[in-house]
Formats: structure tokens, C-alpha cells, sequence
């Protein structure tokens, strides 16, 4: 079965951070980098049983998983899994579906009600993925999608 390593970046988002972190019960463990963070997001984060590092200038992506990683699932602090994305990815886990990255749909919350976007965007990518775009693994349009979404809280 393979494992999944959540991965989230951090900058004062205690606010936000414990909704996300309490939705990924199908990762393996969860990496919380920090950048800087002035809040409790640290505090948020080790309550969650992340482990917690501090950002690294320029620093791959790599140097910052536990050695056994195979996938990374990446997300901003103000996401949250759906539950039929987190039975996705329990699903994938256990039947082993092939593919070189994985997307997932995304909703998002606006002043108007929650907004879908047509587009899926790339999260699942195995630990050796080399394409990234700022924090967040660059679009593979071969990638496969996952059923479920991920739900984007609008900033507080």
C-alpha cells in the first residue's frame, strides 16, 4: 500500500490550519513547513501530529520528506478534503490504481456561495516529482482525477 505524506506551507494560518489538517485521516503523515509563522500555527500543527520544519531558502521540495514517502499530497492551509475525496484516496491506496500524478476538482468559497472550478488541478504526485510551480506541484494535464474535491475556505 502506498504511502502518503501530506504537505502543507504555513504562514500565520492558525485560524485555518486545524480544518485542514483534521480531513487528511488518509495520509500517512503530515509535513507542515513553516514560514516564519508569528501565530499558533506551529502549536495547531503539532496538535495534529505534523511534523513541523522551518522553510529552507531554496530548498527542494525533497529535502524536506521523511525517507519513506512515496506520494505527496500537497495543499494550502485553507483547504480541506472532502469526504469522498478522503474515501478516494483510501480507495486508491488499497487498490493501487497506476498513474503518474493524480488531480483533484476543487470548490471554492466566495462572497456569492461556493464557486466549482472546471479545472482539475494536479495535488498527488510521487516523491520524486520535479515540477513545481511556487508550493504547489506544476499542472500534468495526463493526470488522472480522483473523485471528491477539495473545498477552499475563503480568507477570514
Amino acid at each position: 500500500m502506498p504511502l502518503i505524506t501530506a504537505f502543507l506551507h504555513v504562514s500565520n494560518d492558525a485560524l485555518r490550519l486545524g480544518r485542514a489538517l483534521e480531513t487528511l485521516y488518509p495520509c500517512d503523515e503530515i509535513v507542515v513547513v513553516d514560514h516564519g509563522s508569528r501565530d499558533g500555527s506551529v502549536q495547531v500543527a503539532r496538535e495534529y501530529g505534523a511534523r513541523v520544519v522551518g522553510v529552507k531558502a531554496g530548498a527542494p521540495v525533497a529535502r524536506y520528506l521523511p525517507p519513506h514517502t512515496e506520494w505527496i499530497l500537497c495543499l494550502d492551509p485553507r483547504e480541506s478534503l472532502t469526504e469522498k475525496l478522503a474515501a478516494s484516496l483510501f480507495e486508491w491506496k488499497t487498490e493501487g490504481v497506476a498513474g503518474a500524478a493524480f488531480s483533484v476538482y476543487m470548490r471554492e468559497e466566495t462572497a456569492e456561495g461556493w464557486v466549482a472550478n472546471p479545472a482539475a488541478q494536479t495535488r498527488l504526485v510521487p516523491a520524486a516529482w520535479n515540477r513545481w510551480e511556487k508550493l504547489l506541484p506544476r499542472h500534468d494535464p495526463g493526470a488522472l482525477a480522483l473523485e471528491g474535491e477539495l473545498l477552499r475556505f475563503a480568507l477570514p
